[in-house]
Order: structure tokens, then sequence, then C-alpha cells
């Protein structure tokens, strides 16, 4: 499975490629925030002209590179609720975007990459009605619901961590004997789905999903050192996203 693994702690996130390759370059939160605040509103206004841009802006969605002039940017969202995680080492952000509008609703994963204090990369995860569990309204629900606030200094998970439990989670799928961090209660929201029990760091794991490579995100946050929340965001390119059924979600 091809990884791109985002970990962002409390708010203040780490993202990683395998193996953490990526160049680190030291930036501000207040950097980072500008930067997603300036995507929240061309999104809302379905044009990047307000974004600080490099000249040659690498853009994709659902893991093809693509045209910013015709991608999602390009389609004026009402945006009802965001998430964003801020990573000040690698100078990467991580926005969840819900748009519940009854015309065409939308969940996405949007990634974006400073340098020089200008956007070099902007990554978008895209599902809508036609992708795995989907459901807008739900996701709103259960997202909004959530405690993902930031975690005092002295609580803080390590970074490494935060990629061992994200290396545990995507590697469980092929191993059953990994052993997973899982928190008391952990609850997983999959495209509008809840499953799990509910009676701190967060990371993402950008990657192409299971044996079928499918353009996906798995968005964790971590209290303790263990999973308390799960969310995920699967791009159908097949039918039925060649899995046999759906999970069912627990009482």
């Amino acid at each position: 499975m091809n990884r791109t693994v985002a970990i962002l702690a409390a708010l203040s996130c780490v993202m990683l490629t395998p193996a953490e390759s990526r160049a680190q370059s030291n930036c501000t939160r207040a950097d980072l925030q500008s930067a997603v605040d300036s995507y929240l509103a061309a999104q809302s206004k379905g044009t990047p002209s307000g974004m600080r841009l490099v000249p040659a802006v690498k853009y994709s969605e659902n893991m093809q590179d693509a045209s910013i002039d015709k991608g999602v940017l390009r389609t004026p969202l009402k945006i009802d609720f965001h998430r964003s995680l801020l990573d000040t080492d690698a100078c990467e952000t991580f926005t969840e975007v819900i748009v519940t509008d009854a015309n065409h609703p939308y969940v996405l994963g949007v990634r974006l990459k400073l340098a020089a204090g200008r956007i070099s990369e902007i990554e978008t995860l895209v599902t809508d009605k036609d992708d795995w569990l989907f459901n807008a309204d739900n996701y709103l629900k259960y997202s909004r619901g959530e405690n993902w606030g930031i975690i005092p200094a002295s609580s803080r998970d390590t970074r490494a961590t935060l990629i061992a439990a994200a290396n545990a989670y995507e590697d469980i799928f092929f191993d059953n004997s990994v052993k997973v961090p899982w928190g008391t209660p952990c609850n997983r929201l999959e495209g509008g789905m809840r499953t799990g029990k509910g009676t701190p760091g967060a990371v993402v794991v950008l990657s192409r999903f299971s044996n079928n490579e499918l353009p996906d995100s798995h968005l964790f946050r971590l209290e303790n050192g263990k999973i308390r929340y799960v969310h995920t965001m699967t791009v159908c390119t097949i039918p039925g996203c060649g899995f046999q059924q759906p999970p069912q979600p627990q009482k």
C-alpha cells in the first residue's frame, strides 16, 4: 500500500511521506493558519485568486495530477464545518471540509504545503455520493460533536508515537498480528457511518488503500498514546470500492 502519512500533533501537526522522507523546513502556525484561511475563502468563492501560490503550484485531486483551473477548487461551496491540523515542522496542513448542500454534498480532505511563505502544493481528496459509505450529513453530525481540542503540551504524544499508531492501524489490514493502540472508547467515522462504542495528537494517513489502490485518507486523534477517533474518506474508482459488504455500525 502506497502511503503518504500526515501526523498532526494536537493541531500542531506532523506531515510525512513514506519513511518520513520529506525535507522539513520550519514555518509558523500563523503562516499555516493564513494559508488554510485563504484556502477556505477560495473554496467558498470557487476561485484560488486570493491564495498566495508559487507560480508553478502542484495541484492534484484523488491522487492524480490535475489542473487547478478545472478542479473542485473552481466550484463555490458552502462549507458547513471544517477542521484543520497544522504542522510547523514540515510546513504542511490538513483540512477536513464538510459540505451538506442537498444539490451536491461533499467531504473533502485537503493538504497544503508551504515554501517560503507561499503554497507550493495542494492535494485534495474529493468524496461525494458515489464514494464508500458517503453521507455528508452524518459526517457533519459526528465530526462536529467530537472533541479535537488542543492537547496541553505536557500531555502530547511524541511524533514517533503518532507515526507508530498510524502505521499499526494501516498494517493490521494485511497482518492481523499487528498490535494497534486502541483507545477506550474508540469511535470510527467511515464515509458517514459511525462504528465503535463511544459511551492526542492527531495523525492523517493519505494512501492508496487496500489491494484496490483506492485514494484514501485516515485521520486519527490520539490521547495518551491511544486512538480515540478515526475518520476515513475513500474515493471509489471501481463498483462497490471492491469490498464485498460494508461494515455494520455497532449499537
